[in-house]
């Protein structure tokens, strides 16, 4: 590993967090929708907010591992954030 490598997963580790911003921003939007019943639509919202969870949960994976295996002594690594989810 050189430094270009660790640059690399440090930009790739800033982009995700910022996704990862937006991921659970939908999702606690998707979450604050009321999705009683067993409509299309709720059901739909439920899938939704279940993959949303998923994707969320992948992408906070990938950081870890990241970080884990490029990062773990570099300056340039940031703290991570935990993901605040809301009770279902």
């Amino acid at each position: 590993m050189d430094e270009r490598d660790a640059a690399q997963a440090a930009e790739l580790v800033r982009a995700l967090r910022n996704q990862l911003h937006v991921m659970t921003y939908e999702l606690v939007r998707l979450e604050r929708v009321d999705v009683t019943g067993t409509s299309g639509r709720a059901s739909a919202i439920r899938c939704e907010a279940a993959a949303m969870r998923r994707d969320i949960d992948e992408a906070q994976t990938l950081v870890d591992l990241l970080q884990l295996r490029y990062l773990n002594s570099d300056r340039h690594a940031q703290p991570r954030r935990p993901v605040r989810r809301q009770a279902r």
